[in-house]
C-alpha cells in the first residue's frame, strides 16, 4: 500500500513537474533550434526507440548532438561518436539540455522524472539478468545509475543500480537524486563515480579520469 502511494505521488509529481519544465524552457528551446540550423543542420531532434515499463516500446526524443550517421545509428556504433559529435552538442550534452525534450516523453506517460535508464532493445538482448526487475518502473530522466557514473560505468554496472533504484523507491529517493542531478550538470558525471566503479566496473570504452572516449 505504502508504494502504491508513493507511486501515485510520483505520477503526479511527473506531470506537474514535466508540464512546468516545458514552459519554462519554451525559450531555450528557441535559441537552441536557431543555433542548431547554423551549426549542424540536420534534424533538431534524434528519435530513437527504447524499451520501457513492462517492456513497452517507445521513440525517446532528444536534442540532435552529433552529425548524422544512420549506419551508426542503426548498429550503435558508439566508436564513432567522437568523430561525430559537434562543437555545440557538446556544449548541449555537459548541460544535460539534450536530455530534456525527454519531458515530452515524461508528460506522454513512457518515462518518469527519477527511474532506471531508458535502454535500447538492443542492450537488453545483450544483457537479459535483471531486466524483468528495472523495467517493472517506466525509465528515468535521472536516476541511481544516471549520477553515478552512467556512461562511465559497464553496463552490468548500470543494470545493478537500476535494479537498486527499483527495490528501494520512494519518494524521499527520488528527491535525493534530483538534487544531486544538479551537481552532476555543474561539476560533471566523473566527479561522482566511487572509486570502487572506477576500479572495478569502468566502461571500457571510456577514458573515466578525463571523461573523454578511449581511442
Amino acid at each position: 500500500m505504502y508504494r502504491k502511494i508513493n507511486l501515485m505521488i510520483k505520477r503526479m509529481f511527473d506531470m506537474t513537474a514535466s508540464f512546468a519544465g516545458l514552459l519554462i524552457l519554451s525559450p531555450f528551446y528557441a535559441v537552441i533550434i536557431v543555433l542548431m540550423e547554423l551549426t549542424m543542420p540536420g534534424p533538431v531532434f534524434f528519435k530513437q526507440e527504447r524499451v520501457g515499463k513492462d517492456f513497452k516500446h517507445f521513440m525517446i526524443l532528444k536534442f540532435r548532438t552529433m552529425r548524422v550517421d544512420k549506419e551508426a545509428e542503426k548498429s550503435f556504433s558508439i566508436e564513432k561518436d567522437s568523430e561525430r559529435i559537434t562543437p555545440f552538442g557538446k556544449i548541449l550534452r555537459r548541460t544535460k539540455l539534450d536530455e530534456t525534450p525527454q519531458l515530452i516523453n515524461i508528460l506522454r506517460g513512457d518515462m518518469s522524472i527519477v527511474g532506471p535508464r531508458p535502454t535500447v532493445p538492443k542492450r537488453i538482448e545483450e544483457f537479459p539478468e535483471g531486466q524483468k526487475i528495472r523495467l517493472s518502473m517506466r525509465p528515468g530522466l535521472t536516476g541511481i545509475s544516471q549520477v553515478r557514473g552512467n556512461v562511465l560505468l559497464s553496463y552490468p554496472r548500470r543494470i545493478y543500480y537500476d535494479c537498486l533504484y527499483v527495490k528501494e523507491f520512494n519518494i524521499m529517493l527520488d528527491l535525493k537524486l534530483i538534487f544531486k542531478t544538479i551537481g552532476v550538470i555543474i561539476y560533471g558525471e566523473e566527479s561522482f563515480v566511487s572509486a570502487e566503479d572506477l576500479q572495478k566496473y569502468r566502461n571500457p570504452y571510456y577514458d573515466i579520469v578525463k571523461g573523454k572516449k578511449r581511442k
